[in-house]
């Protein structure tokens, strides 16, 4: 029943893909970023709706910063030292403040690769993202080498220096919460700030855009944010996709999830194989979305031997 893996994850990773191109300069490696004020102090750098490229320079996360009164809380710092170094500069040209503290969501590349800009500062992660980094960090930097080429140059992973306390948060004037979840990593990180009701929520909900899978487990993912769905929400911002002022991009997410797996339960208990999977039917909805040309495949490939596996092992 498993056929090709490696064959569609090669295919899933094109040298480019248009949809969503952030307006990089290219000639200059300059990202070109800006911060958009979402509540006074609080401020999101969006990155492209689409996969990584050369032609958005493997930007295709929403950063973003808190100016506190007591310094500038950071938010994921990007994918490549570069843009670490561009969103520092912007961070000073912004608010004035000088940063105090810089927090990572979850474990994935773009989220902790710009850390040489702030390697002067404390850069917190939870215990399990740590790990994760550590284990994962030069697959990362081999992988957004390969796709985005000069972007990348003279990026090497500089790890989490401590460990994140969860619940309240308060920096300056600022009320913040830090919730942990999990599902689409071991360790989901929310931040919430409560005066604006703007809240962070990393890789656990996506917008108009083929959720990423690698390190995913569905049934926990789904839990997350049926728990997520509660807070409230104000403005949101997911680490991929446009910025919401509600939380339809959380039912969105849920309805990819479910039906990946009504759809691979099913497609499983048939026996197909993944290639049939991949020329399967997708709803017109998701078929939409950024990155599915590339994403979905991904998606197949990292979730559905795990539905193969399991109904193989059935007594």
């Amino acid at each position: 029943m498993k056929k090709g893996l490696s064959s569609l994850l090669a295919a899933a990773l094109p040298a480019a893909f248009a949809q969503g191109a952030a307006q990089v300069d290219m000639a200059r490696l300059d990202y070109r970023l800006s911060a958009r004020a979402l509540a006074p102090g609080v401020f999101v750098v969006e990155g492209a709706n689409a996969d990584f490229s050369p032609a958005n320079g493997c930007n295709i996360i929403n950063t973003g910063f808190i100016a506190t009164g007591a310094g500038v809380l950071v938010i994921n710092t990007g994918p490549s030292k570069r843009y670490g170094e561009q969103l520092r500069a912007l961070i000073a040209k912004t608010t004035g403040e000088p940063i105090v503290q810089v927090i990572h969501l979850n474990l994935h590349p773009d989220y902790f690769l710009g850390n040489q800009a702030f390697a002067d500062v404390p850069r917190l992660a939870t215990d399990a993202t740590r790990a994760g980094m550590t284990r994962e960090a030069k697959s990362y930097e081999d992988n957004l080498y390969r796709l985005c080429g000069d972007w990348m140059k003279g990026t090497e992973a500089v790890l989490p220096s401590g460990t994140v306390s969860l619940g309240p948060l308060r920096v300056g004037t600022r009320e913040l919460v830090l919730r942990e979840y999990r599902g689409h990593t071991d360790s989901d990180l929310v931040l919430i700030d409560k005066t604006s009701g703007v809240v962070f929520a990393g890789g656990l909900v996506f917008a108009q855009r083929i959720p990423t899978t690698p390190h995913a487990q569905l049934g926990a993912w789904l839990q997350s944010l049926q728990a997520f769905a509660t807070l409230p929400v104000m403005t949101l911002v997911p680490s991929h996709g446009p910025v919401r002022a509600d939380i339809s991009a959380v039912a969105q997410t849920q309805r990819y999830l479910q039906w990946l797996d009504r759809s691979f339960r099913a497609m499983a208990e048939q026996g197909a194989e993944m290639n049939e999977v991949l020329r399967a039917e997708v709803p017109a909805e998701f078929r939409g979305w950024a990155a599915f040309g590339t994403e979905y495949t991904r998606n197949v490939a990292h979730l559905y031997p795990r539905y193969e596996r399991a109904v193989l092992n059935r007594p």
